[in-house]
């Protein structure tokens, strides 16, 4: 059963490997797009051009990031973990070296619990955001609704004033 957890293991190993080139492969081709993009803005002359470009969301490193590093690494961590609790529990053998399962469950956890510390805290910023937007929208409304209800009582109070002016 060891041997078939080691090639489990350097099967993850490999294929972290190859995803490792192709995260570093596709950043270096992030970079060179970013640096060909700023060189064409530098050579249009045009405003408009160049404020429709900036509107436009692109991808960022941060994007990058996280859907090439740092979601495979939470997902090895938690595949990894989950592998030697259940392989742990009907061998014997893998309670004997428990120990360097953990230390290994632990050396990837460090990383993946800060990712994930970090995905939570992003989430709550834009729930915050979520929040204070839509009690700016609701108190829009309410003025909205005041200011117009307002201007309703003072056409009708000026409709009464010009009427008594009529009648004298």
């Amino acid at each position: 059963m060891n041997k078939w957890l080691f090639l489990i293991l350097e099967l993850i190993a490999i294929a972290s490997a190859f995803l490792g080139m192709i995260i570093v492969l596709m950043m270096m081709y992030v970079i060179v797009k970013e640096i060909t993009r700023i060189k064409i803005q530098k050579n249009k002359k045009r405003r408009t051009r160049n404020m429709s470009n900036q509107a436009k969301e692109g991808v960022t490193f941060n994007d990058v990031f996280m859907f090439f590093i740092a979601v495979p690494l939470v997902l090895l961590w938690v595949g990894f973990a989950g592998a030697v609790i259940y392989v742990g529990l009907g061998n014997s053998q893998v309670l004997e070296s428990i120990e360097s399962y953990t230390t290994l469950i632990a050396i990837l956890g460090g990383p993946a619990l800060l990712i994930i510390k970090d995905a939570l805290d992003v989430w709550k910023q834009e729930q915050a955001e979520k929040t204070a937007f839509y009690k700016t929208k609701a108190q829009s409304v309410i003025d909205f609704n005041a200011s117009v209800l307002q201007q309703a009582q003072d056409i009708e109070s000026n409709e009464q004033i010009q009427d008594h002016k009529e009648r004298k």
